[in-house]
C-alpha cells in the first residue's frame, strides 16, 4: 500500500514539473530545451542574445532579437510554457553559467546617446 502511495506521489510530481513555466530571462540551456520546440541550437541562440544584449522585455522583443523566432513561433512556445517575465537583479545573478561581472553588467541599464 505504501509503495502505491509513493509511486502516485512521484508520478504527480513529475507531471507537475512538466507543466512548469520557464522564464526566458532566467532559464539555462537545460530549462529552455525542456520546452517543446526548443532544441540545442535555439537554446544557444536565446542564451547568446540574452548574454550579449541583456534580458528580453516581452515576447515581441524575443521574436525580434532571436533569429528564426517569429511571432507565431514565440506564441507556440508560450503555449508550451515559455514565459518572458520582467528581469530583475536577482534573476540575472541566478543565471546559471554566468560570471558575477556579467550578471552585474546585465542588471545595469544601458544608456544610448544619439
Amino acid at each position: 500500500m505504501i509503495k502505491k502511495v509513493i509511486a502516485a506521489f512521484a508520478l504527480a510530481m513529475s507531471i507537475g514539473s512538466a507543466f512548469a513555466a520557464v522564464d526566458v530571462n532566467t532559464a539555462n540551456t537545460d530549462a529552455l530545451r525542456g520546452i517543446k520546440g526548443i532544441g540545442p541550437a535555439k537554446a544557444k541562440a536565446i542564451l547568446d542574445e540574452r548574454d550579449a544584449h541583456g534580458p528580453f522585455k516581452d515576447a515581441a522583443e524575443l521574436s525580434k532579437r532571436v533569429k528564426g523566432m517569429g511571432g507565431k513561433t514565440v506564441e507556440r512556445l508560450q503555449a508550451e510554457g515559455l514565459t518572458v517575465g520582467p528581469a530583475s537583479k536577482t534573476a540575472a545573478a541566478a543565471h546559471a553559467g554566468s560570471s558575477a561581472a556579467t550578471a552585474s553588467a546585465a542588471a545595469q541599464p544601458v544608456i544610448v546617446k544619439k
